[in-house]
């Protein structure tokens, strides 16, 4: 639990700290710097998990920084669809307890940067 808490805090507070959650325009937002091996710890993952959590993450990165570029509209559409296909992708990789986690971080993570709106 309490390895839980801290990758959680060092996760989102990291970046909530003096960001105006109400402009979430700028490219830093969309920036997701995740230490791979805290998430690891949490997550207790396996090694072959660990690296295609990784690479899933990078993907979804990926696909936040391409959202970031575009209207306001087309830019919601697009972090949905990127959410969806992380969730989609990491359901494959990890079990239920491990994917009940995730989510919550990656909740937390999403509403402490503005994107969930």
């Amino acid at each position: 639990m309490i390895l839980t808490m801290v990758a959680m805090l060092s996760m989102t507070t990291a970046f909530a700290e003096g960001e105006n959650v109400a402009n979430v325009s700028n490219l830093e937002a969309y920036e997701l710097n995740i230490n791979m091996n805290k998430l690891s710890d949490v997550l207790e993952l396996a090694d072959d998990q660990k690296e295609a959590v990784e690479n899933i993450h990078h993907t979804f990165a990926a696909e936040l920084i391409f959202a970031a570029q575009y209207g306001k509209n087309d830019r919601k559409a697009l972090v949905d669809r990127a959410v969806e296909n992380d969730v989609k992708w990491m359901r494959y990789v990890l079990n239920d307890k491990q994917m009940r986690t995730y989510l919550r971080l990656l909740n937390a993570t999403m509403k402490n940067r503005g994107l969930n709106k």
